[in-house]
């Protein structure tokens, strides 16, 4: 398994797959905690709203908090290949040409 992501992810060692894994399970816990109390804050219920908040506050959140414990952790470079790609496919979802 070490050595699909080491190839998939185009990285060198498996200390540097256990950092990127340990960026994603920070970020995720990390959005997890603050996107609960953001919620509660707000005093938000209906799951419309916190869906909506969801997509327009917690999406980008989430990939500011992504960069930002990849620098912590000096994967910086990695996950900003890896948000490019991301934006890169999602706006061509939305810029494909219909003929």
């Amino acid at each position: 398994m070490i050595e699909k992501l080491k190839q998939r992810w185009g990285v060198q060692s498996a200390w540097q797959v256990f950092i990127i894994l340990l960026v994603f399970a920070c970020t995720g816990f990390s959005v997890m905690y603050l996107k609960r109390w953001m919620v509660e804050w707000m005093g938000i219920e209906r799951k419309w709203v916190v869906w909506t908040f969801n997509i327009l506050v917690i999406l980008p959140l989430y990939q500011v908090i992504l960069l930002a414990y990849g620098w912590l952790f000096g994967q910086f470079q990695f996950f900003w290949r890896f948000e490019q790609r991301m934006f890169s496919r999602i706006a061509a979802l939305f810029s494909s040409k219909k003929s």
